[in-house]
């Protein structure tokens, strides 16, 4: 049994799996539980509660889960263990037969973790509640910073979609969004808070106000009038619901940043029909071509499957050929991963597991290319950079640019500000965990990119 007397001191770690918005709703916790006298440990510290959100969107998500949290008990056998996410959503009884875990607490309980925690302390019973998906209905808000220096602000919630590859609409449940003006509300508290940069986060953020009259453009029009809040950026938005007014928007707009995160998934006509995607390949085209006509110095990120079932040698090819003509700036590729549950199951044929990974591999080199061409047309130029709180592995600071352009400062500057710099390449670009491309040397200079 957990002896219950370390909890005097009161030190949580929290540990996160998975999306933006995993991110932004495990800082709400962290900020729930820091009400209640629980902060969050040092490094070094060792932890009387830890928090552990989790993932589901592939088999691996599920296996790093397992692992964090055995290994968490292992490490800090005095720990209470509280687990949420999509993998507790879709799997509470595989979770709950976890060595140290106290509470389980789906995808819409996140809020009320605090007095789980107290009922668990209380009785030293585990404490699970998890309703079924179909049942959720409520839109819990969420808008914090945590660790970093983006703020996270919560716009939507669960997904309509059922594409056949995907479990996250039984893990997250029907699309639901918050009113416009409570989210006003919270960029405006956020920015009395000090933020600078928000970023727009949701499952399918497009499909805002759903059921309602209002739409995600009339959301977007209202926060850029927030003062105070000098960046936002939309977090993953489907082809289909990146309207040409949200495009042209953006590009007009002073506060929203030149940026996108677009999901592709494949390149192939036939696959895409397979996975019950709602574009093709020409609407995708279109959308890519609109935003470069409108902001060539945007960063385009585009998320790829590779090896889903159905993909066959030639289909494969046909969407190697598609992203390979797109003029987009990054890949995050994903070898598909089959999920218990999905429609995906009953396609044929099957594409073995050491082929999806050859095919990631060939699409990660494509993307390291195109990585490498468009931040090679900001070498020598000026453009303004947001410093980060945080500091690199090697002890740099480190901020992005407007256009999401990763930089290490060759002196110090104010976390949290905006400052001119110009843009100095490195000799090296790799892709993994938002890599630094330049040398950011701060200029005086106020004829910035607006």
């Amino acid at each position: 049994m957990i002896d219950t007397g370390v909890f005097s001191a009161r030190k949580a770690l929290f540990h996160t799996f998975g999306c933006k918005l995993n991110f932004a709703e495990t800082s709400t916790v962290a900020t729930l539980l820091a009400e209640r006298g629980i902060l969050r440990a040092s490094h070094g510290e060792t932890p009387d509660i830890i928090v552990v959100n989790t993932c589901s969107v592939t088999q691996l998500a599920d296996k790093k889960c397992r692992q964090a949290i055995r290994g968490f008990a292992r490490r800090y056998p005095q720990a209470a263990i509280i687990v949420t996410g999509c993998y507790a959503q879709l799997k509470p009884e595989e979770v709950g037969a976890l060595p140290g875990v106290a509470v389980i607490a789906g995808n819409d309980r996140k809020e009320r973790i605090g007095e789980y925690l107290d009922r668990w302390l209380e009785t030293q019973a585990p404490v699970t509640d998890v309703i079924p998906t179909r049942d959720i209905r409520s839109f819990t808000p969420s808008c914090s910073r945590g660790d970093r220096t983006r703020w996270m602000l919560k716009v939507q919630d669960g997904c309509d979609y059922f594409c056949t590859y995907c479990t996250i609409p039984m893990a997250r449940g029907r699309s639901r969004s918050g009113s416009i003006d409570d989210l006003v509300a919270q960029a405006r508290s956020a920015a009395a808070e000090g933020a600078r940069e928000i970023v727009i986060t949701g499952v399918n953020i497009g499909d805002f106000g759903k059921g309602r009259s209002d739409t995600f453009l009339d959301l977007i029009r209202e926060l850029d009038n927030v003062d105070g809040i000098e960046r936002y950026r939309i977090s993953s938005i489907e082809p289909n619901l990146l309207t040409d007014e949200i495009i042209r928007f953006v590009a007009s707009s002073r506060r929203f940043m030149p940026h996108f995160h677009i999901p592709l998934q494949s390149g192939s006509d036939e696959v895409l029909r397979l996975m019950h995607r709602h574009y093709d390949t020409r609407l995708f085209r279109e959308r890519i071509e609109t935003i470069r006509s409108l902001m060539p110095h945007a960063f385009i990120g585009v998320d790829l499957i590779v090896g889903p079932r159905g993909e066959t040698v030639e289909r494969f090819e046909e969407s190697r050929l598609f992203v390979e003509s797109l003029p987009i700036s990054r890949l995050h590729v994903f070898p598909y991963s089959e999920r218990p549950g999905t429609r995906a199951l009953e396609i044929k044929p099957v594409v073995d597991p050491g082929e999806r990974h050859r095919r990631a591999r060939t699409m990660i080199a494509l993307s390291e290319d195109k990585l490498t061409r468009f931040a090679a047309e900001f070498a020598g130029t000026i453009r303004p950079v947001l410093v980060e709180h945080a500091v690199n592995k090697d002890g740099a600071m480190h901020g992005f640019t407007d256009n999401y352009l990763k930089c290490v400062l060759t002196t110090a500057a104010e976390p949290n500000s905006i400052i001119a710099c110009r843009l100095e390449s490195l000799d090296t670009v790799d892709t993994d965990d938002e890599p630094a491309l330049f040398r950011a040397v701060p200029v005086n200079d106020t004829n910035m990119p607006s």
